[in-house]
């Protein structure tokens, strides 16, 4: 290497750091719009952490229902939040987030298409928050979770169909209505004060009441209740239906963690670790409530009660996972474990069916855990919690209950006894999970 070579390379070597640190800074945004990057950012990544939550759903119920209906559970899912998908978008969104446009102020939102950017342009609205592609993208899974709920409890003896039909009108219509309530800016946040951090009220309670209404219409399944006996049907597969519990319990720190809404301060990012935090040893103290007080009552512990336990923590949590020590949201959970442990046993009495649990997971841990937003959050008020959860659920349920009535009036809502017994997966789909272990 000669010395003009030399000199050439020295004098290169020295003016690399200069042309990184040019590089970098030609890379660091604009101050207004760092918020904007972080939130936009922390919405699609909570965002696909609550869509699998639909894995965790399917999961558990094809766990929880009989072998010749494993497939039709798979079905629903994966459809449901196709449906949920299409129809937030022509509808739902800019009904529960219409800004200005309300067609009745407070009350009903605008009906109109969401909208995004404009392709590769710099947005024009507040850099503080986030893109509306990445906020449409975070609430619509709170959307098909609504659904994913409704599933599981009508399982085994709902048709396809109308159960795609209810899907339809509960995505599209009836909670992006009562979710602009709260979180649209509606009356129930004017007017009543009413605190629902991340939707014990306005995302499960609301399931839960939609499917309290179709199990009262559509009636149990054949064989579950002889006199005042309630007959066991186990679950196919208690090892899909743990995965579905864990996967849940994944994606509920999206679910939880996202409703922080803004991840533009190191204030912001502290409260969104100390929500994983309270979300995660409250669905521990429901797990252990339910795995305890199992064991006292039936001297044995039982895994379907243990893992709708946590799931009941979890609920329980979701209104207020941010004011709560780690100590106090271990308690709200574990007293939404011991709720859902008592709840099963007394819809049974009332011979409600509901398959996997999902009313005293998510409508009753869903009153409680709206309740319980008052023991940490000094803004809440009790009065203000009580008529919120009434009104949501008056209205939930009454519209549910004309939809099933209504679709059980036309198109019939239940399989012919024939079609249940065989297993709905033959008789309405022709296709079995499992066909190497079918009979005959």
């Amino acid at each position: 290497m000669n010395t003009m070579t030399k000199l050439g390379l020295a004098a290169a070597l020295i003016a690399l750091p200069s042309f990184g640190f040019a590089q970098e800074a030609d890379m660091t945004p604009p101050n207004g719009e760092i918020g904007y990057i972080f939130t936009t950012f922390m919405f699609l990544v909570t965002g696909f952490l609550v869509m699998w939550m639909g894995a965790g759903f399917s999961m558990l119920e094809a766990g929880l229902v009989r072998q010749k209906n494993v497939t039709m559970q798979l079905m629903k899912n994966i459809s449901l939040f196709a449906i949920a998908s299409i129809m937030y978008y022509l509808i739902g969104y800019n009904l529960m987030y219409p800004g200005d446009g309300w067609t009745i102020t407070n009350v009903i939102g605008a009906f109109s298409f969401a909208g995004m950017e404009p392709v590769g342009g710099s947005p024009d609205t507040d850099l503080t928050y986030a893109s509306v592609g990445s906020d449409f993208f975070f609430q619509l899974m709170f959307c098909a979770t609504t659904a994913s709920i409704v599933s599981g409890t009508l399982a085994e003896r709902i048709k396809l169909w109308p159960f795609l039909i209810f899907t339809v009108v509960l995505t599209g219509v009836i909670y992006p209505i009562q979710a602009s309530w709260k979180w649209g800016g509606g009356f129930l946040d004017a007017n009543y004060g009413f605190l629902d951090f991340a939707g014990s009220t306005v995302v499960h309670s609301v399931g839960g009441w939609a499917a309290l209404a179709g199990a009262l219409i559509l009636g149990p399944r054949i064989g579950k209740y002889k006199g005042n006996r309630t007959v066991p049907m186990p679950g196919s597969n208690l090892t899909l239906a743990t995965l579905g519990t864990f996967i849940l319990w994944l994606g509920w720190f999206g679910f939880n963690g996202g409703s922080q809404l803004y991840m533009d301060t190191a204030g912001n990012v502290a409260d969104i670790s100390r929500i994983f935090a309270n979300t995660n040893t409250a669905a521990a103290g429901g797990a252990l409530a339910a795995l305890i007080l199992t064991q006292v009552l039936y001297k044995k512990p039982d895994l379907t009660m243990i893992l709708n336990g946590a799931l009941a923590g979890l609920v329980s949590i979701t209104a207020e996972p941010l004011t709560p020590s780690l100590g106090s949201a271990t308690l709200i959970g574990a007293v939404g474990g011991i709720l859902v442990v008592l709840a099963v046993p007394m819809l049974d009495k009332l011979k409600i069916d509901d398959v996997v649990g999902a009313i005293p997971v998510h409508l009753v841990c869903g009153i409680w855990g709206t309740i319980a937003v008052v023991f940490t959050n000094g803004d809440a008020t009790l009065g203000g919690q009580l008529i919120s959860i009434v009104i949501v659920g008056l209205f939930v349920f009454v519209v549910s209950a004309v939809l099933w009535f209504i679709l059980k009036m036309t198109v019939g809502l239940r399989v012919s006894e024939e079609a249940e017994i065989t297993g709905l997966d033959v008789a309405e789909l022709g296709m079995e999970a499992y066909p190497e272990f079918s009979k005959g």
